[in-house]
């Protein structure tokens, strides 16, 4: 029941700071842990659980331990025997609370769901949501840069629904949120749905993903908490504060239950990423090329027709043949080649971010069969990035390389020299801002014995803003010494003087690159459900409602740029140069220190920057005619309004939940249809002269089946088979028919570019799960499920080759990649985990428990293969991005008395993360190495209040490798392509909590 008496102030809450153990208020079982409610079903909708609104007013008053026991009695029952014999109390909390309540998640869900539960208020056992998920069956975290896990997939795809509270969220103008923005900090619990019902939200092939925080009336009246953290990044070598508080209050007055809760959170970290890579290989001359072909010994190869020139498509799915004596026709002569890389390079990327959040909610229940609910959540992100890059080419044949060491059997370099290179270093600079608010209004009121209606209504808001500033530095450097791959899949390289990188007299100050983007969205949001339950009968309830989406998103951006300076890099203001030192950790026979422009002083100089070149280069034109510059100043910037969308979702659905006796046992099924009808309407403004606008409408609407059975065959044992259809809805800028380019780069003869679709159709996937969990005893339990994904309408790149006249850069051909529904494909895979806190251990062995599961996935998808001219002239096949074949987690968990701890081991196997530009010689393919992570998690109770905590993140320091490879074509050993050093963390924190 709530409490009636307690005011909550400034004095009272000091009061309860300092308080000791004897006061009245029965104190929490975990050091630092306000107790709240047991885990109970949700059915991932605003309703944010399956019960009545009388139910949503319990609070606290059931743990989880009871939770458990009362889903499985017959375990429950055998636990009374040990109970009674050692006299405690079945009370489980910290690290195996958690445990238990996502287990009970699972057991209890009409759906597949696997659960993350937070430890104690303020404290899921990672530094962000994702990190989190990352344990959970089926869940593959796919990038580890930045000092965090930054992206998921699950089962192989990552296209998951983020909801909070059962709300569709986004990031600006796009179709998803940045999971990781989310503070584990704030939340309760994170549902991962893999299988839908009718009422959930259509979209996302992947599943769902839905976020709780908290609210007041999941505590019994009053509860306020803190936790602050120190965490240490190893390799930037900084300190990161990350803290928390919650202050809840309940009380009962004249007008009902009413409660109050504000939850806020910051996280700011300072991070470093090193980086090198071996470039990608192109072909070249061997020493004694063939007489009348044009070439000199050791030439690079470009392709085309004539004298020097190789009949060669650039980007082919296999590259180059690399068998020794291989040959193509150069000027119509046959004649051999060899492949090797066009350059090398180093990057040191320093990054910083803030994540300033918080949550507010306010409920109100006048009766036992209403409640309100106003809430708002803020989840902000300010961060920069500051990358020092050294590159140089390693293409350079005059004069001729003096030592090449190819690969035994093979045509490929794997080490050479080089004379006479251009390099280029760089300071690149990048800022990015976002805002998002939610603010929601829901209700949900009881109807006679069974009835229950939902409303919710919530407006949304979110800004992204980015800026981008870069200055290049250039040099031709006398010699170049390179190995490839060292072994390990890390090159070696020197020049004939490294510490000519470091001197500011040895560069010319080279372009300027200057672009800002700003990102709106908004959204008007109503659900409104109502649904019927009996207690008897075949029909057990029957449900239906709608949503109605109004979603607006806006695009726009500034592209400024300018050519060479031309002056030496020692007469600029010393503030503008950076010398960068330790780079990669000892781990590498490279350069260890260069000279950069430094970015930070770039960004916040960037109008004295940009004067200096306009003043240089205020009538300077291409060859073609064209300004080289056309830098603007702060006050005069032009942003292009790239696109404005205008859509509108409206969605119904009905299901129904019923339950049949076979063979004295109950056998449950829930059968819904949804339809969705969505409305897009596009204006895009093209960036290139006269920015003509182009208008599009682009409507979808479709029936989605949901079919769920489950069966109890015995105690313990649930059976469950699913069928369902869901979404994945093209993103708002891949539907932009204007060009975006870029400049030859890599002195191919041609440029890049991409072309939006707006004729883009909705992925449609076919969705089939069968399983079985058996919960063989209180807190344990071995699951499996068997899924396949019939996948139609994949979006696939289509490059073709265009002549584009005018455009200000350095060539008027591009090859230009175009999102197509081309390709259809097929998921399908296993499942396995297990939960397991065996009861009678002896002695201290009697805290210990284990999770873990195994995922195996198999994918193929047709690749449409194409000419220059962009025609469909086969078809080959390929894996799924970011799909490994197989991958596992395993935590060993330890919770008695005042100690729980964790420590946690994920790996998964190597796998395709995405196709390279189409513009060499290599594979197409880039694939990274088997990738793993150790952690460990600590909590000691000081006091029934004050608890201490360590966290270790990527113990054994491993690193992301990847190389290029497509089917039997490439591979580590010879094709190895980068390698990133990953940061080790560790954290201290302690933890206060009253209720």
């Amino acid at each position: 029941m709530a409490r009636t008496s307690l005011i909550l102030g400034t004095a009272s809450a000091m009061a309860m700071l300092i308080a000791n153990g004897a006061a009245a208020q029965t104190p929490p079982q975990t050091g630092g842990v306000v107790r709240d409610g047991a885990e109970q079903p949700s059915d991932g909708t605003p309703a944010r659980g399956t019960g009545s609104a009388a139910q949503d007013q319990a609070g606290g008053a059931v743990s989880d331990a009871a939770a458990s026991q009362a889903a499985n009695p017959a375990a429950a029952a055998a636990d009374a025997p040990e109970a009674a014999e050692t006299g405690d109390e079945i009370v489980v909390t910290g690290v195996r609370a958690s445990i238990v309540g996502a287990l009970n998640v699972k057991r209890n869900a009409v759906q597949v769901v696997d659960s993350v539960v937070a430890e104690d208020v303020g404290k899921l056992p990672d530094n962000n949501v994702v990190e989190a998920l990352q344990r959970i069956t089926g869940v593959q975290v796919t990038n580890r840069s930045g000092g965090e896990a930054a992206g998921i997939a699950i089962r192989g795809l990552p296209d998951a629904l983020t909801t909070l509270n059962g709300r569709n969220i986004f990031t600006a103008a796009g179709q998803a949120f940045a999971l990781q923005d989310i503070p584990a900090n704030l939340v309760k619990r994170i549902d991962v749905y893999k299988t839908r019902a009718a009422e959930q939200i259509e979209t996302g092939i992947a599943g769902q993903i839905d976020v709780f925080t908290r609210r007041p009336f999941d505590f019994d009246g009053f509860a306020i908490s803190g936790f602050a953290r120190g965490i240490y990044n190893e390799q930037a070598d900084t300190y990161n504060p990350n803290v928390s508080a919650l202050v809840s209050d309940r009380r009962t007055t004249a007008i009902g239950d009413i409660g109050i809760l504000v939850n806020a959170s910051y996280a700011r970290t300072k991070y470093r990423d090193m980086a090198v890579t071996s470039g990608a290989q192109v072909p070249f001359a061997n020493a004694t090329p063939t007489a009348g072909t044009g070439l000199v010994p050791f030439q690079r190869i470009f392709p085309g027709e004539g004298p020097g020139l190789g009949a060669w498509m650039p980007g082919s799915e296999r590259g180059l043949p690399d068998t020794a004596g291989s040959t193509m026709l150069v000027n119509g002569i046959s004649t051999p080649y060899l492949l090797s890389r066009d350059a090398i390079f180093s990057s040191d990327l320093r990054g910083k971010r803030e994540r300033p959040s918080a949550n507010i909610a306010l409920q109100w229940a006048p009766n036992s069969s209403s409640v309100y609910t106003a809430e708002m959540f803020y989840s902000g992100f300010r961060g920069n990035t500051f990358n020092s890059l050294q590159f140089s080419f390693v293409d350079f044949w005059v004069p001729p390389p003096t030592s090449v060491e190819l690969y035994e059997g093979t045509n490929i370099v794997r080490a050479r020299n080089a004379f006479n290179v251009f390099g280029f270093q760089s300071g690149d600079y990048a800022s990015n801002k976002t805002d998002g608010f939610v603010y929601a209004l829901n209700g949900k009121w009881d109807v006679g014995e069974g009835g229950k209606i939902v409303a919710d209504l919530s407006r949304q808001t979110s800004t992204n803003k980015t800026t981008f500033i870069a200055q290049r530095l250039t040099r031709v450097a006398d010699r170049i010494d390179v190995n490839f791959n060292t072994g390990n899949g890390i090159p070696s390289y020197h020049f004939a003087d490294d510490a000519l990188l470091t001197q500011p007299g040895t560069w010319t100050v080279g372009e300027l690159f200057d672009n800002a983007d700003t990102n709106k969205g908004g959204a008007y949001t109503l659900h409104l459900d109502g649904e019927y339950k009996w207690d008897q009968g075949f029909v057990r309830q029957v449900k239906a409602g709608i949503r109605y989406d109004d979603r607006s998103a806006r695009s726009f951006s500034r592209t400024a740029d300018a050519g060479v300076l031309g002056v030496n890099f020692a007469t600029l203001d010393p503030q503008f140069q950076y010398t960068n030192s330790g780079f990669f950790d000892g781990r590498a026979d490279i350069p260890t220190s260069w000279i950069a422009p430094n970015g930070y002083a770039l960004s916040a100089n960037a109008d004295a920057i940009r004067q200096l070149y306009l003043d240089r280069q205020a009538t300077a034109t291409n060859p073609g005619g064209i300004r080289v510059n056309n830098l603007r100043l702060s006050n005069n910037l032009d942003f292009i309004p790239v696109f404005r969308v205008s859509e509108v979702n409206m969605a119904a659905y009905i299901q129904a939940d019923t339950e049949v006796s076979i063979f004295g046992r109950p056998l449950q099924g829930q059968f819904g249809l949804r339809y969705v009808d969505v409305d897009t309407n596009v204006t895009f403004t093209d960036r290139l002269p006269p920015r003509a606008t182009t208008e599009t409408s682009v409507n979808a609407n479709r029936f989605l089946p949901a079919v769920t059975l489950r069966f109890e065959p015995f105690d313990g044992v649930r059976l469950r088979a699913n069928y369902g259809e869901t979404l994945r809805r093209a993103a708002f800028g891949d539907l932009n028919p204007n060009f975006t380019l870029t400049g030859d780069l890599t002195q191919i003869g041609r440029g890049t570019g991409s072309q939006g679709n707006p004729t883009l159709q909705p992925t449609r996937s076919k969705n089939y799960d069968l399983g079985a969990e058996w919960y063989f005893d209180r807190d344990a339990a071995i699951y499996t499920t068997l899924f396949r994904r019939e996948i139609q309408g994949l979006v696939v790149p289509i490059s073709s080759l265009f002549v584009i006249p005018n455009t200000g850069l350095n060539t008027d051909r591009f090859v230009i990649t175009r999102p197509e529904n081309a390709s259809n494909g097929v998921l399908k895979g296993a499942e396995v985990g297990f939960t397991l806190f065996p009861r009678g251990l002896p002695g201290i062995l009697k805290g210990f428990g284990a999770q873990g599961s195994l995922t195996f996935l198999d994918s193929r998808q047709n690749i449409p293969q194409v000419d220059s001219a962009g025609n469909i002239t086969g078809q080959t096949s390929s894996a799924f991005f970011n799909v490994s074949d197989f991958s596992y987690n395993l935590t060993a968990a330890y919770d008695r008395g005042p100690i729980g701890a964790r420590l946690s081991y994920v790996w998964r196997k190597a796998f395709l993360t995405r196709n390279e530009a189409r513009l060499f010689a290599n594979p197409i393919g880039v694939w990274r190495r088997p990738e793993k992570s150790l952690d460990f998690q600590l909590t000691a109770n000081l006091t029934d209040r004050l608890g201490l905590t360590f966290d270790a993140v990527n113990l054994t320091k491993a690193k992301q490798q990847e190389y290029y490879k497509f089917e039997e074509a490439g591979g580590f050993e010879q094709y190895n392509l980068g390698t990133v050093l990953l940061a080790r963390t560790f954290a201290l924190g302690i933890r206060y909590a009253y209720d």
